[in-house]
């Protein structure tokens, strides 16, 4: 696969070696300063990014390209293997990402800009160096955050009186389970605290432990209270899309709440505001105001500094604001110091930013920070989960090959993050 970069590179080497042919002048316009940045947003969803990029041009004279896909990992992959990364990658795994710290294909942070990259978004990694002795460094700095642990619901949507009738969709391409691992982790969250959440997420508490087993079982009594389909449904529903050009499952009409993350309300007005899932899932918790968190985060794989330079601008706030400005009132992105640009904001984003601040502490995504691999099995574990939720010999089955991968992971020193919590603005 032949990348934006390593076309890039072509033409410069085609500049060198023409000469006359092309002109001086031809030549000096392709090298011009150019960065490449892989990120996550697509189908239009990255327009408000590129005119953030260009903006930023404007300050630094440095021209970026943006290489936008769903695959990230793949594609990410494939160009490491071809000596072609980007320059900047945009990734929201922070497992994967200290995989590609502890390889040296992700480069640390210089001083000033670990500084600046806080909270559960921001941990320091610690990497072997060739001498064998071990440093703590930090490697990216959160680009844009999504809030989680809640559920979204019309006009105040349904009480917990009755059998609640969820949205569930599962289907994501290669990362298609993902809905469904939020929805453990958050559970676990709620019923058991920081401190055991952090412990399973990062290889210290068993996946066959009563606690995490009981994470699954709660989801089970939802998925059965939905109906006898739901689960099998769910797998080849995706998670947004309704087909025909429409968007946004609580758009569907045979559903009330939606458990799924602030990007969602893109989708949706005024009408439909989110709420903690305490106050929605019966007998969960409430004293503690908990939320499951995501993020963007930026990581240089080719240094330079206009590399570093990027990832300045994209932690200052007149860049930021610069975002929010460009992007359509609902699909405004939140960030890490608790803003999402200046105002007009719209209801669902006012509620966002207030539970946001509101909350007693803040866990990052476990299974974004688990090692790839174990990722990839919870997230394939929940659509076979899906298929028979009340098989309880299934359930068993999947957590101990879970926890077989744990220990596999363990052995090969794969979990490199210890704190996913914090509180808002640490």
């Amino acid at each position: 696969m032949r990348t934006v970069r390593a076309l890039l590179r072509a033409v410069l080497a085609g500049c060198l070696f023409a000469g006359p042919v092309l002109g001086t002048a031809g030549c000096a316009d392709r090298e011009e300063p150019t960065l490449v940045v892989l990120g996550p947003w697509t189908d239009g969803e990255e327009r408000s990014f590129v005119a953030m990029l260009a903006k930023i041009t404007e300050r630094t004279g440095v021209r970026y390209v943006y290489e936008g896909t769903r695959s990230l990992r793949e594609t990410l992959v494939a160009q490491l293997r071809t000596d072609s990364p980007p320059d900047v990658a945009i990734l929201n795994g922070q497992g994967e990402l200290a995989e590609y710290a502890r390889d040296g294909d992700a480069h640390p942070l210089p001083d000033g800009l670990a500084s600046a990259s806080f909270g559960p978004w921001g941990p320091r990694i610690t990497v072997r160096n060739k001498d064998g002795e071990q440093r703590q460094h930090t490697y990216w700095v959160p680009v844009r955050v999504d809030l989680k642990s809640i559920v979204w619901r019309r006009d105040g949507g349904e009480q917990a009186t009755g059998p609640a009738r969820w949205c569930l969709g599962m289907a994501s391409g290669a990362t298609s389970g993902w809905p469904g691992t939020d929805w453990i982790e958050d559970l676990l969250l709620q019923r058991q605290g920081p401190d055991v959440y952090t412990d399973w997420a990062t290889g210290e508490l068993a996946w066959t432990d009563t606690k995490v087993k009981r994470a699954w079982q709660e989801w089970r009594e939802l998925l059965v209270a939905a109906g006898p389909k739901a689960g099998p449904k769910a797998v080849f529903t995706p998670f947004e899309s309704l087909g025909d050009g429409r968007w946004g499952l609580l758009n569907r009409g045979d559903c009330a709440l939606e458990h799924q993350g602030s990007f969602i309300r893109r989708h949706y007005g005024d009408d439909v505001m989110p709420a903690p899932t305490p106050d929605v899932v019966p007998g969960l918790p409430d004293h503690r105001k908990l939320h499951e968190v995501s993020g963007d985060m930026a990581a240089v794989f080719t240094p330079s500094d206009a590399a570093w330079e990027l990832l300045r601008q994209f932690i200052d706030r007149r860049t930021r604001d610069e975002w929010a400005a460009a992007a359509l009132p609902v699909e405004r992105p939140f960030f890490s110091d608790g803003t999402a640009g200046p105002d007009p904001l719209t209801p669902g984003t006012k509620a966002v930013l207030r539970l946001f601040r509101e909350a007693d502490e803040l866990c990052f995504d476990a299974s974004d920070a688990m090692p790839s691999t174990l990722r990839g099995a919870f997230q394939r574990a929940v659509l076979e989960f899906l298929t028979a939720p009340q098989d309880t010999e299934l359930l068993d089955r999947l957590l101990g090959q879970l926890d077989a991968e744990r220990r596999l992971q363990i052995q090969a020193d794969a979990f490199a993050l210890e704190d996913l919590c914090g509180r808002p603005g640490d």
